[in-house]
C-alpha cells in the first residue's frame, strides 16, 4: 500500500502524520477521506494505522498522526496529556486534509479508538467538517479519570489524585524534575482490571510495542484529564455516528453512554465476546471493519 509521512502545523507545534492511500488512487479524483486517532498512551503506527489502512483498502484516503507533545510530534512539555489539545490536534488534521489536492472536503470523517474517541466526538461536535465519526471501544478519559475503569471510583480517589497532581505542580515551579506515571499497569498485573491486563500485553510486548509509546505520561496531566469531558457536547453532534464495542470490554459504559446522548442518526454496534482490547489488532479489526466500512461508505459517499 501506498503511504507518505507527512508533517502539518498545529499552531506553533509541528505535528507527524501518515498519509494511507487506495489501491488503485489516481491523480485528479477526489476521494472521501477519513482522520485516525490513535488512544491514550499509544502512536500513530499501532492500532490507528491499523485501522487507517484497513479503510484505505475500503477506498478511503485515511490520516493516522501522533498527539502533540507525543510520538513523532512536537510539543514540549514532553508526554503531557491534555484531551483538550487533542481536540485541538484533530481540528488541525481536518484543517491539512482540506489542503490535500485529492481531497473532497465535503467528506471528511473521524474515527477514534480508545481515548481518541472522546476526543474526536468532541471535535466532531465542534467542527461541522467532519461529515461522519466513527468509535471503537471508545472511552471518554475524563470520566474514566473521574470514575475509574469501570465506572465506580469515588470522589475520595479523585481528590487523592489531585492532592498529588497539586503537590507536584508546586515542586516542579520550585525546580523539581518532573514525574511521570504509566498509562497500562506491568506485563502480569492480576490486580488490574482484566482490559488493562489485555492493554500491558498490547503496549509493553512485541505485539502492538513500538518505540515513541514508553509508557509514560506527566502526573500533572491529571488537573486535565479530570476536567475533560468527551461527551458534554453532544446536542451539536448531529453527525451520523457508528459506535462499535465488545460486549466484554469493561469500558462498555463509554460506548452505551455515548449511544444514549447521541441525537442524531446513530448505531451501537456490539462485538458478541468481544473485550476492549480485542478490537485493536488481529480477527478483532475485521468484525469491527464489518460495521465501519458500510458506515463510512454510506455517509461520506
Amino acid at each position: 500500500m501506498r503511504t507518505q509521512d507527512v508533517q502539518f502545523q498545529n499552531n506553533d507545534i509541528t505535528m507527524a502524520g501518515i498519509l494511507f492511500f487506495p489501491e488503485k488512487f489516481k491523480e485528479g479524483v477526489k476521494y472521501p477521506s477519513i482522520v485516525v486517532v490513535h488512544p491514550g498512551g499509544g502512536v500513530k503506527e499501532q492500532t490507528a494505522s491499523v485501522y487507517a489502512k484497513a479503510l484505505a483498502q475500503q477506498g478511503f484516503v485515511t490520516f493516522a498522526f501522533d498527539a502533540s507533545h507525543q510520538g513523532a510530534s512536537g510539543g514540549m512539555p514532553r508526554f503531557l496529556d491534555d484531551p483538550m489539545r487533542r481536540v485541538g490536534d484533530i481540528y488541525s488534521a481536518v484543517d491539512y486534509m482540506t489542503t490535500l489536492a485529492y481531497v473532497d472536503d465535503t467528506r471528511i470523517g473521524a474515527l477514534g479508538i480508545c481515548a481518541g474517541s472522546g476526543a474526536s466526538v468532541k471535535a466532531a461536535s465542534t467542527d461541522r467538517r467532519i461529515k461522519a465519526i466513527g468509535t471503537v471501544s471508545a472511552v471518554d478519559v475524563g470520566a474514566a479519570f473521574r470514575q475509574g475503569w469501570d465506572g465506580k471510583g469515588k470522589i475520595a480517589d479523585q481528590l487523592k489524585t489531585l492532592d498529588a497532581a497539586a503537590q507536584q505542580r508546586t515542586a516542579e515551579a520550585g525546580g523539581a524534575a518532573p514525574v511521570y506515571i504509566p498509562y497500562v499497569p506491568a506485563v502480569g498485573d492480576r490486580s488490574a482490571p482484566y482490559d488493562l491486563q489485555q492493554a500491558a500485553d498490547y503496549y509493553l510486548t512485541p505485539r502492538g510495542q513500538h518505540k515513541n509509546a514508553p509508557n509514560k505520561m506527566l502526573l500533572t496531566s491529571a488537573n486535565y484529564m479530570i476536567s475533560f469531558t468527551g461527551f458534554d457536547r453532544v446536542e451539536t453532534l448531529t453527525q451520523p455516528i457508528m459506535i462499535v464495542a465488545g460486549t466484554k470490554a469493561g469500558s462498555l459504559w463509554h460506548s452505551k453512554a455515548l449511544f444514549a446522548k447521541a441525537p442524531g442518526k446513530k448505531d451501537l454496534a456490539l462485538i458478541p465476546g468481544a473485550t476492549h482490547m480485542d478490537l485493536y489488532d488481529g480477527p478483532g479489526v475485521g468484525l469491527a471493519m464489518a460495521k465501519l466500512t458500510p458506515f463510512f461508505t454510506r455517509t461520506l459517499a
